[in-house]
């Protein structure tokens, strides 16, 4: 179970998405499905979730100058999953920072 969950996203806007609607953003395992993905962040932040909307974020080209010519490469595609707590519920990320 503890291996849908990668890690929580913690950017501006998915703060701003914490405060305002309640929702939190997690990079899950591609295989997971919003079954699993609910299971999952219940079990491990003791919270109930009300609902679970996911996104497959695709690759990227990358390209850089470096001394031996020009390197490429791709940054592999991922999996985000955007679960809405129920009122009253609350993940916190921070925990005593």
């Amino acid at each position: 179970m503890s291996n849908i969950l990668i890690k929580p996203i913690i950017t501006e806007k998915s703060t701003k998405l914490g405060e305002k609607l309640n929702r939190y953003a997690f990079r899950v395992d591609r295989e997971a499905n919003r079954l699993q993905i609910k299971k999952a962040v219940e079990t491990a932040y003791n919270v109930k979730v009300e609902d679970v909307n996911t996104a497959v974020i695709p690759g990227k080209l990358k390209v850089r100058q470096t001394k031996q010519g020009i390197a490429r490469g791709m940054k592999p595609a991922y999996k985000k999953a955007y679960v809405t707590l129920k009122e009253g519920q609350e993940i916190d990320f921070y925990g005593t920072v």
